[in-house]
């Protein structure tokens, strides 16, 4: 029975498939994303491999792709950590939008304002104000969710239309962060004091990027090695199991939603003091939503995260160039971006679908064992 069923095994996924779905599920998803576009390239009457190949070039072509691709990479990085590490404890941050906005609108206020402080204070006090705007955006749903079991889901997504007009009414008179004469609705210039340093001079490559690959290396280490991480897991596998075990499941959770909206938080800080140099109205452009789909390619793993921003991040570097290139339009991003995630997600749901099975089957001969020896 045993050799039948693992026959039966080795039929729905042969040889490298147990590979693709455990550790390669991404690269495969990217794979598949890159030969459907492939084929929307062709119809529309343009060779896939010269699209493809111009989008490299205008991603990793020169130093300046390279820069741009970073910069773009930055801010999903940032916004992908905060929701991979949501997911951890069983939470989805859906508010990186909205969080942009606060943090972005913090540190704007911090960086235009004249303080009697050293270049590197003015810049940490700026940066601190973006981060601490995110997680004060973060106590409503992380209160309701811990003591009130309102689902956060909700609660952050409705606060991104909230934090998106809150933003935009500080940079609209009589607003004291708003440019009186603008021809749009800005801030003044953020000073020089607060600008985030930028790594190649002639590019706008900034400090940010450096900041989200560190935030992903620490919160990599924090999850897997240290007793906050552990609860972290815990509560987002079994929290009743969790409970039982002595942890403070209201506590974590909001704990783990306050830091997850303290780096959507940043991810704005790093486009406002890094990229934009003023707060703009509508600056962000959905780069929290976007930041949902890097953790989801990601699996929510941290350094996960890094690679898929990177990937999303050249894609849109590359659109540009390889519109010019071959005259596909750059929304056809968007749909590799798209169906890169749905790919993820669908082999994601056949793994699963594969495990559950196995533990059926594996019951079952359970069972067969227990009743044969009851019958002998």
């Amino acid at each position: 029975m045993s050799d039948s069923i693992n026959k039966r095994d080795n039929i729905v996924l042969p040889g490298i498939g147990g590979l693709v779905l455990s550790g390669g599920r991404p690269i495969f998803a990217i794979i598949l994303a890159f030969t459907v576009s492939a084929i929307m390239i062709i119809i529309q009457g343009a060779n896939p491999l010269e699209a493809y190949g111009a989008m490299l070039r205008g991603s990793f072509g020169s130093v300046a792709a390279l820069a741009n691709t970073c910069v773009r990479a930055a801010p999903l990085l940032l916004g992908g950590l905060g929701v991979a590490l949501g997911f951890k404890a069983g939470l989805l941050n859906v508010g990186i939008e909205g969080q942009i906005y606060l943090g972005g609108s913090a540190a704007a206020a911090v960086g235009i304002m004249p303080l009697p402080v050293p270049p590197w204070l003015h810049l940490l006090l700026a940066v601190s104000a973006g981060f601490l705007g995110g997680v004060v955006w973060g106590l409503i749903p992380a209160y309701l969710k811990a003591y009130r079991g309102i689902s956060e889901i909700v609660v952050t997504l409705m606060l991104n239309y909230v934090g998106i007009q809150l933003c935009s009414l500080l940079v609209h008179a009589p607003s004291p962060l708003a440019e009186k004469g603008a021809f749009f609705p800005q801030s003044p210039p953020i000073l020089a004091s607060a600008h985030l340093p930028i790594l190649i001079k002639g590019t706008s490559l900034h400090l940010g990027i450096v900041i989200g690959v560190v935030a992903a290396l620490i919160i990599y280490f924090v999850l897997r090695y240290t007793p906050f991480g552990m609860r972290t897991r815990m509560t987002g596998q079994n929290p009743v199991a969790a409970r039982y075990a002595g942890v403070n499941i209201k506590k974590q959770t909001i704990l783990v939603l306050l830091l997850s909206c303290g780096l959507g938080g940043l991810a704005g800080t790093g486009e406002v003091l890094g990229l934009k140099l003023r707060l703009f109205d509508y600056f962000s452009g959905g780069l929290g939503y976007d930041s949902i789909a890097v953790a989801l390619m990601a699996n929510s793993n941290p350094i996960g995260v890094i690679f898929s921003a990177f990937f999303f991040g050249a894609l849109r570097a590359g659109a540009g160039k390889m519109e010019t290139a071959v005259g596909i339009k750059s929304p056809i991003v968007q749909v590799i971006q798209a169906l890169a995630v749905l790919f993820v997600i669908m082999i994601g749901f056949a793994e699963y679908t594969r495990k559950a099975r196995q533990e059926k089957q594996k019951e079952q001969i359970q069972e067969e064992k227990v009743d044969g020896s009851e019958l002998n």
